[in-house]
């Protein structure tokens, strides 16, 4: 017997043939000496009926059990009236089976399939191969692919060559931990994992191929969350004589593309945000846009104010005073406002004031706070005109240094939102521009807010003496408050290349060591250019509406990075270590 037909394909057109389908038995029933089988494969679902009159048929049809795989003989019939299933393709058809071949059977199943929500992500991932049979985890994983089919054609019919670069290559200042290979040939060597084919696609610019592109495989040894994993891929494009425009231009119709093409959405406009307007309204420069709170700065208002809490960061450059009003936060209960205060001490917020607004009309009288009590009539008056407050409102406010008050209400924001179903659409893009060229790290040094090798938008002598004011030629795509993409103007000239790595006190010497070759070929003719890259795998979660990372991925690490299927990362044996010339220091290896 062979297969003729997927389950899918059984419908009323087929109706008095004989076929033959092949399977996993998704649901066995037995009802009143009748056998039913639905029988699922990579297509769908169909019922397969097994009958007492066909008795070798149906006895070995009782030995079968769940996730049996099978191939079955049957002619193609008209359910009876009362039984269609019109949620199915094939609900309108039942096979009557004649024959009946067991091509493997199952061990008992360690969660079902279609109950898979009280079953630990542990267990999922132990038993993937079980797991991926989900519908909705094929579903994921064949979005996937029609995701990158799309992708591919927009880029192939823009003359994009796809190239590969290497996964053995040195590591790079990327800014997170890099997975090293020893070499076995030069002992004492290591390569190292890209964490992103960045040298890689600036050399193939340099090399004369002007439009490039890969999804690339990238690996950072950092701890994980939600949206992360250990190795992920990337789609990295690169192009040479452009500018920032055409390279936004470019990303915003592909993206636009892919979304219409393969989920039928319309992503609309894409509305430009500068980087400090990003902080300054949202706190974040990844905001989302179907959220309509924003955050008001009001530090001028309490810089003569007595209440400390308001006054040491008033009069303090390094802090903020932001209010954010909530319209109709009436229904916040005391509890969800004493959550909401230790949520924001999880981000270094010492506490979190609030006012709620009753009666607007009444003033002082109207309203309804542990602090107003401390707040003087004129800065009271104030407040509520800048704020422009109505009757039902709540404002939240973030009072001290300027970095955590941004991420504690930036994540209460997204919070409170949340919960009182405040989005205001499906899908919200934008671009994040006009980035910082560096930062000052916890150390007081500097580091970029991207990487070294962003261009900035200002000559050398002005970047040397006002590193901190100056800015790039970057831009970040972001959807739904999550950044999908990330890219910019790259620098080609090298005494631009040389300041910059100078600034970083990144030496010529150990910048010949790390990416002596970019350097080389910034020398020998390279061409303006520009690129991106977009966190493939964090596109296709958003798409889908998973929550991890991990669900659209077909074999992804725990948080901890390790995989539960194969049980890596393992212990090599001695004579590879061996060979390797490694030997474990501190660690007892015999135990």
């Amino acid at each position: 017997m062979k297969r003729t037909h997927k389950c899918s394909e059984v419908t009323s057109e087929l109706i008095g043939e004989e076929i033959y389908v092949s399977g996993w038995i998704h649901r066995r029933r037995d009802h009143g000496g009748v056998i039913f089988f639905d029988l699922r494969d990579e297509g769908g679902l169909v019922q397969v009926v097994y009958n007492p009159d066909s008795r070798d048929t149906f006895s070995l049809a009782e030995s079968c059990r769940n996730e049996y795989v099978i191939l079955s003989k049957g002619i193609v019939r008209e359910r009876p009236e009362g039984t269609v299933n019109e949620s199915l393709v094939t609900g309108r058809v039942e096979i009557i089976a004649s024959e009946l071949e067991i091509l493997n059977a199952s061990l008992p199943m360690p969660f079902q399939l279609d109950e898979h929500t009280s079953v630990g992500e542990e267990t999922r991932l132990k038993y993937r191969f079980l797991d991926l049979r989900r519908s909705d985890m094929q579903e994921n994983l064949r979005l996937r692919s029609r995701v990158s089919g799309s992708l591919r054609n927009f880029l192939n019919a823009q003359e994009f060559i796809e190239i590969e670069t290497p996964l053995l290559t040195k590591a790079t200042p990327e800014g997170a931990r890099d997975y090293l290979v020893p070499s076995r040939t030069f002992p004492g060597s290591f390569f190292a994992l890209p964490q992103s084919p960045q040298l890689f696609k600036q050399t193939l610019m340099a090399s004369g191929f002007e439009k490039y592109y890969q999804f690339a495989k990238c690996f950072r040894d950092e701890d994980l969350r939600a949206d992360r994993q250990p190795e992920f891929t990337q789609l990295d494009i690169e192009m040479s004589f452009v500018n920032s425009e055409e390279v936004i231009s470019l990303v915003t119709e592909m993206v636009k593309k892919v979304f219409a093409e393969t989920l039928s959405v319309d992503l609309g406009d894409f509305p430009r945000i500068s980087y400090a307007e990003a902080i300054e309204k949202y706190g974040i420069d990844k905001p989302d846009l179907r959220n309509p709170i924003e955050l008001l700065e009001v530090k001028d208002l309490f810089k003569s104010c007595d209440f400390k809490v308001f006054s040491e960061p008033a009069n303090d450059p390094e802090s903020r005073i932001a209010a954010m009003k909530v319209q109709n936060g009436k229904t916040l209960t005391r509890k969800q406002i004493d959550d909401y205060t230790d949520f924001v001490g999880n981000y270094g917020a010492k506490g979190l004031a609030y006012i709620r607004v009753e009666d607007p009309e009444k003033g002082r009288e109207g309203l309804n706070s542990p602090i107003i009590k401390f707040i003087d009539d004129e800065i009271l008056e104030n407040l509520l005109s800048t704020l422009k407050i109505e009757e039902g409102d709540i404002v939240f406010f973030g009072a001290g240094k300027r970095n955590i008050v941004n991420d504690s209400l930036a994540a209460l924001r997204d919070l409170v939102a949340k919960d009182l179903d405040l989005l205001t659409c499906e899908w919200a893009p934008c671009w994040v521009v006009d980035f910082p060229m560096f930062e000052n790290n916890k150390s007081g040094e500097l580091t970029p807010l991207h990487h070294p090798f962003t261009a900035p938008i200002c000559g050398i002598e002005e970047l040397k003496d006002s590193p901190l004011e100056a800015l790039t030629d970057a831009y970040d795509l972001v959807l739904n408050g999550t950044e999908l993409g990330g890219g910019s103007v790259r620098i080609h000239d090298k005494g631009m290349q040389q300041a910059v790595l100078s600034l970083l006190k990144i030496d010529k010497e150990e910048a010949d060591e790390k990416f002596g070759f970019l350097i080389s070929a910034l020398e020998h003719g390279c061409p303006p250019h520009a690129g991106l890259a977009i966190g493939f795998d964090r596109m296709i979660m958003l798409m889908t509406g998973s929550e991890s990372i991990r669900d659209v991925i077909a074999f992804p690490k725990t948080q901890t990075a390790s995989c539960l299927l194969t049980d890596a990362p393992g212990e090599a044996a001695k004579d590879q270590l061996e060979e390797l010339h490694i030997r474990f220091h501190g660690i007892d290896k015999e135990a």
